[in-house]
């Protein structure tokens, strides 16, 4: 069964409150010069930002963050964040697969049409009622 799919904008003020929260101020996540200096395409988001989106996603799919028992993801590509007031947007997906003894998501997330996680999966207790 395919869940419905959400989208997240994560624009550049969206990495600098997560640098505040997290203690994650590397320059990768902020300037420009720095990105591209060690090759990235432009100011990328922070890795664990992307999985709490994804996380986001489950919870709301759940309908109760205590439904989720685990997250598992490889980070595969960056999420790169343009200098704008639209910033890029995160879709994720995901597919229930039955599991023993709860069932277990199979995770997509899309940023710019590329895949931006790998072997992302999560193990959840129920999901919510279908509005």
């Amino acid at each position: 069964m395919e869940l419905p799919s959400k989208t997240f904008r994560v624009t550049r003020a969206d990495l600098v409150r997560y640098a505040g929260a997290s203690g994650d101020f590397n320059p990768i996540h902020w300037s420009e010069r720095t990105a591209t200096a060690v090759g990235l395409p432009g100011v990328i988001a922070h890795g664990m930002f992307t999985m709490a989106l994804v996380a986001r996603a489950i919870t709301e799919w759940t309908g109760d963050p205590a439904a989720v028992l685990d997250i598992r993801v490889r980070f595969s590509r960056p999420v790169p964040v343009p200098d704008t007031d639209e910033g890029t947007e995160l879709v994720v997906t995901a597919t229930v697969m039955p599991g023993d003894p709860y069932p277990e998501l199979s995770l997509t997330a899309i940023c710019q049409g590329e895949k931006v996680l790998g072997q992302a999966r999560a193990t959840v207790r129920a999901l919510a009622p279908a509005p």
